[in-house]
């Protein structure tokens, strides 16, 4: 399985458009070869370079099995059509949060994707990463990684 976007490659940067010094919206990825077994995704973004330590984000999850990817600019809604679901991020949203670190070296970006064996995490809207983890956990057939750069 791997996960893609036509926006940028794995390790090259990341289109401004889909940081919070453009757009701020949410880059297109495509779901490539899942496991045959998989009834949903997930994804989950992380910066694990921010002073904080990992920052989170997106966390969108209930993506239907047979979904080959999703589109740019997702709306920051808690529900989605068939029934997709969109975290909190750490910026205290829900939806993408693009990029934006502060001034220095540029961060890594950590587009995750998950193949699930269950069709539902069973869980709300408005999920915290904590909660996302658990709730998959035990349920992942495959992941993949794609990583972008951003600095500023």
């Amino acid at each position: 399985m791997r996960i893609f976007s036509p926006a940028f490659g794995n390790g090259e940067y990341i289109p401004i458009k889909y940081t919070c010094d453009g757009d701020d919206i949410s880059p297109p990825l495509l779901f490539l070869d899942p496991p045959e077994e998989t009834q949903s995704f997930a994804v989950l973004v992380d910066d694990p370079d921010a002073p904080v330590g990992v920052f989170t984000h997106w966390i969108i999850y209930d993506i239907p099995g047979n979904f080959e990817g999703l589109p740019e600019d997702v709306p920051p809604a808690p529900e989605l059509e068939y029934g997709i679901k969109q975290g909190i991020n750490d910026f205290n949203r829900i939806g993408y949060g693009g990029p934006c670190p502060p001034p220095g070296r540029p961060h890594r970006y950590f587009f995750i994707l998950f193949a699930l064996d269950i069709p539902s995490t069973g869980l709300p809207p408005g999920a915290r990463k904590e909660e996302f983890l658990r709730a998959i956990d035990g349920h992942v057939l495959a992941q993949d990684e794609l990583v972008g750069l951003y600095g500023r």
